[in-house]
């Protein structure tokens, strides 16, 4: 069990912290939880001399469940790939941390989904499992998304469904999963635990959890005979959730969809359906002498997307509404004196991106924490805490931008030994 420890997958991918800097987040975000929540002096103060007893004495410590819920609402106000922030405080949080067995897991992951959709609404909700501590690594979900389609890579190179699928649907087939006998473009794929021994459980949706949209133009009927679908809840389920140098490795959350990540991304993506060619000529549109037929589909698909949702009942935004929206929510963090972190490729709609507001607006990503991150080569190894706010001289400035630059280089020739 050490050797598979020191080898676990999961564990490659979290934050590698010194004690000292679990420590220093551990007191930052103690104290960002009292001053946002009006905690008293004298309480955290004992709070801060728990959590630092705690850590010197088994190298963690467990968030209250105020705390979590905080942290977590406060790790998307963070994020500064997410345009949908403005939401940030509406986050349902649900603790299910004392939930390890990977069967009570699934049934959590199937009532998340189920309670996100409700009545069409969508709720965003995020259900935290047990955190990794120094000895131990909880249960996870591989599946990037509890909800995917598969991808069938036939004779001749011919792809049937999501190319993004291809290769999960072989993990799937790898243990047990049977795909149809007549492989479609929506078949939906079992999601992914691994315990915390290792082993890989394969749990499928039951029928009628997931909801699926027909995707049809208000205007020309001929879309509908491709037949094109989409599910109702974008719930992700393989980032991990930082707190206060605590990581928590299942926490899967969901929102709701902007079009675009449907019409201009899942369904038009040459590495995802590609099927815009497919969709102009069901549209009539002209591609062999219009230079814009692309951007006249992607126009209407979107269009046909929004129509489709809204038929059905579910909740989606356009990119424009979500643009407005994260103008909003910049300067609703200006006004409480905080500096937005942005990363403008993930902001910037790819539709329309000029005529958004957010195309014209500087942008930073400060990667502070909490956070979320996918893994620590991809996106963790830049979190940090994020200091602009405190109140410190010259020197004090000078002396943590040179321990953070210490640590990163430490952080980075750790890596390139591991890698040798």
């Amino acid at each position: 069990m050490d050797d598979y420890l020191k080898a676990n997958p999961v564990r490659r991918r979290l934050r590698r912290i010194s004690a000292g800097e679990r420590r220093d987040e551990a007191l930052a975000f103690l104290r960002q939880f009292a001053r946002e929540t009006g905690m008293e002096a004298a309480a955290l103060k004992q709070r801060e001399a728990e959590v630092m007893a705690s850590l010197k004495a088994r190298g963690h410590y467990d968030h209250s469940a105020d705390e979590l819920a905080f942290g977590a609402r406060l790790a998307w106000r963070n994020h500064g790939r997410c345009i949908g922030r403005l939401r940030w405080k509406s986050l349902e949080v649900v603790d299910c941390r004392t939930i390890s067995d990977p069967d009570a897991m699934a049934q959590r992951m199937i009532a998340h989904l189920d309670a996100a959709h409700g009545d069409g609404q969508i709720t965003s909700i995020i259900s935290i499992f047990a955190p990794a501590t120094p000895d131990a690594v909880p249960a996870v979900i591989e599946s990037p998304q509890l909800v995917q389609y598969a991808g069938y890579l036939g004779d001749g190179g011919h792809i049937t469904g999501d190319r993004l699928g291809i290769e999960a649907a072989r993990t799937a087939a790898s243990l047990g999963w049977q795909p149809p006998a007549r492989p479609g473009p929506h078949d939906i794929l079992p999601f992914i635990i691994r315990d915390a021994g290792g082993q890989r459980h394969l749990y499928e949706l039951p029928p009628g959890v997931v909801r699926q949209i027909a995707i049809t133009h208000p205007e020309r009927p001929a879309l509908k005979a491709l037949g094109i679908h989409w599910y109702s809840v974008p719930l992700i389920s393989n980032m991990v959730l930082t707190i206060g140098g605590i990581d928590y490795p299942c926490a899967p959350f969901n929102g709701h969809y902007m079009a675009t990540e449907i019409a201009s991304r899942n369904l038009a993506d040459i590495r995802r359906y590609d099927l815009l060619p497919a969709i102009a000529d069901a549209l009539g549109i002209d591609r062999a002498h219009d230079p814009l037929w692309a951007d006249v589909t992607l126009t209407e698909l979107n269009r046909a997307v929004l129509h489709s949702f809204a038929a059905a009942g579910v909740a989606i935004t356009d990119h424009h509404a979500e643009s407005a929206s994260y103008m909003a929510f910049v300067m609703q963090e200006q006004r409480a004196g905080r500096v937005p972190s942005g990363e403008w490729s993930w902001i910037v709609p790819p539709q329309a991106s000029a005529a958004c507001p957010v195309f014209h607006l500087p942008m930073v990503n400060l990667h502070a924490v909490p956070n979320f991150y996918v893994s620590r080569q991809l996106d963790g190894g830049q979190l940090r805490l994020d200091r602009s706010h405190d109140r410190m001289n010259r020197w004090q400035r000078r002396f943590h931008r040179w321990r953070d630059r210490w640590r990163d280089w430490r952080r980075r020739r750790d890596h390139l030994w591991q890698r040798h």
